[in-house]
């Protein structure tokens, strides 16, 4: 048989739940590497996300009027959640790009289901988001928000955007693994993203009262980031009600997470005979 050939896309999701026990444990050692090197260590994995929460309240909040249609005392918590939840995606995609390029090392020396890199750092991604929601949840109470059966939306919500981040780590690794300069394109594209995603605003209360054409405000509200936090946001915050969200949020949610998840697996799973050669 020819070596390193592909195998059945069957047989490459048994090889792949065969070393389930090395994507747990790679992850958690990249996670723990991450800031081996800074005095705080792994407080940087919460500070990042708040600090970038605090520069985007000055700016959008306070200077551009940002807030409208959304509560005072919701529009704090409403920002740090959506900056967590946002991150998530941006860091899987990001590690995604570099996961196979990053460490053509490991890929040329040794032999293992090669999506095993990529589902590693989206796994990283979503246990350094475990632990900021300890600091999102602080935030959430501290502005008035209680613990309601409403919160354990947030459980679906999140394993449904780790498939989904992990559908495009899958994707950008294969990408990255023949283009490493998209490693210096992604986050402009992700810093857009952000900009077009409500993070820093409600999407309705932005278009309520404006001559947009309804394609448009569609794709503001049903694109996938904008959804997985519109859901977060619903399940923590008090203040953030129904009416903020759009309909069939969480059919969109799931149609998502498998179009995309089934999607970059497939395509990955393409050029597996093709990574860490030439």
């Amino acid at each position: 048989s020819v070596s390193g050939a592909r195998p059945s896309l069957v047989e490459y999701v048994r090889q792949l739940w065969g070393r389930r026990q090395f994507i747990l444990a790679f992850s958690r050692a990249k996670l723990t590497a991450q800031y081996s090197q800074a005095r705080l260590g792994q407080l940087w994995q919460v500070a990042t996300p708040l600090l970038n929460a605090a520069v985007y309240f000055f700016i959008f909040g306070l200077l551009l009027g940002a807030r409208e249609g959304i509560p005072h005392d919701v529009y704090v918590p409403f920002l740090v959640t959506g900056v967590f939840v946002f991150t998530f995606t941006q860091s899987s995609v990001l590690a995604g790009v570099r996961a196979i390029s990053g460490n053509l090392g490991l890929v040329r020396a040794l032999h293992f289901p090669r999506a095993a890199l990529p589902v590693s750092f989206a796994l990283q991604q979503l246990q350094q988001l475990l632990f900021s929601m300890v600091v999102l949840v602080g935030v959430v109470l501290a502005f008035g928000s209680v613990p309601d059966l409403s919160w354990l939306l947030v459980v679906p919500a999140l394993l449904l955007q780790f498939v989904f981040n992990t559908g495009l780590a899958l994707v950008f690794a294969r990408m990255g693994s023949r283009t490493p300069d998209l490693a210096q394109l992604m986050p402009f594209v992700l810093r857009t993203w952000l900009y077009a995603s409500g993070v820093m605003f409600s999407i309705p209360a932005m278009l309520e009262g404006r001559d947009v054409p309804g394609w448009v405000a569609d794709v503001l509200q049903w694109n996938p980031a904008a959804v997985y936090m519109d859901l977060v946001r619903f399940a923590l915050i008090d203040g953030y009600g129904s009416s903020y969200l759009p309909p069939h949020v969480w059919a969109f949610a799931v149609g998502w997470a498998l179009l995309v998840g089934v999607i970059g697996f497939v395509y990955f799973w393409q050029a597996e005979e093709r990574y860490g050669r030439g």
